[in-house]
């Protein structure tokens, strides 16, 4: 009898063991966002806080999101294994060095569209050199396409993490593109993993000429390799500006090869620790 209770004792506890292990997340996220001014910025990051969420309970990660960029400090992020900008980046000193800080000693990064775009001059200069220049690798934005619009993008990095089980092609969600000022391809730190492929062209749909791509070579996903951290270009829904309604006309996720590229790289980050 005592060795049935003692065999009992010890099934009991392996199995609180095993469920404390079950309901402790494997990594923690900390998605920082401004949603403020743009509806299609703030349409992504409502759509994008609410499936980061729902990804979160799939797949045993905690997810947590603020628009308190004081929080974009050395003690929380002490916290956290990854760090997304959704939309901004921060602005104010302390904040910056906090998180230059936090990638120098091995956090993680996953960053998408408006959070890389710098332009001097404009509400959002080009100020933050490291951040831009080393960090992004991209500097200043230099245009983009109108409407948005879905391009066929190509995966140039078939055995990186973040592109596991994706085709070599695949329609992206409608966005707005983003060419930059500095060659992506001249920096050895950079690493492309997908850019747009040349049967997306013509890309854009106007009013304006230069709105409207007709070729080129455009990165929209890269990693740098000096830190652990990874960009999307994709993050700008289309939405009714004209009738002034602004009803989403589009949304950014619920597309399944483009869902899986980001859950990808954010396991990756995550767990690559």
């Amino acid at each position: 009898m005592k060795t049935m209770l003692f065999a009992l004792f010890i099934l009991v506890g392996t199995g609180s063991a095993v469920e404390a292990q079950k309901g402790k997340p494997l990594f923690k996220v900390l998605g920082f966002y401004t949603a403020r001014e743009d509806p299609a910025h703030i349409s992504f990051v409502h759509e994008a806080n609410t499936w980061f969420a729902k990804m979160a309970a799939q797949h045993r990660f905690q997810y947590d999101s603020t628009k308190d960029w004081s929080r974009l400090n050395s003690k929380v992020l002490a916290s956290y294994q990854v760090v997304v900008f959704l939309d901004t980046r921060p602005d104010s000193l302390p904040q910056r060095e906090a998180f230059e800080n936090y990638m120098k000693a091995g956090g993680a990064w996953m960053g998408f569209h408006f959070s890389a775009f710098a332009l001097t001059p404009s509400a959002y200069p080009q100020n933050w050199s490291w951040y831009h220049e080393t960090f992004l690798g991209s500097g200043e934005y230099r245009s983009n396409t109108w409407r948005p619009t879905a391009a066929q993008l190509r995966v140039e990095r078939k055995r990186h993490p973040a592109t596991k089980g994706l085709p070599a092609l695949f329609a992206s969600s409608p966005n707005e593109w983003y060419r930059w000022k500095i060659d992506l391809r001249k920096n050895k730190d950079i690493d492309v993993l997908l850019s747009i492929d040349a049967s997306s062209f013509p890309l854009g749909t106007g009013p304006k000429p230069s709105e409207i791509w007709q070729g080129g070579d455009y990165p929209v996903v890269w990693t740098n390799k000096r830190f652990h951290m990874v960009y999307f270009n994709m993050g700008h829904n289309d939405m009714d500006y004209e009738n002034k309604t602004n009803r989403e006309l589009s949304h950014t996720f619920h597309n399944h090869w483009q869902d899986r590229l980001v859950l990808n790289a954010l396991l990756w980050l995550g767990k690559d620790r």
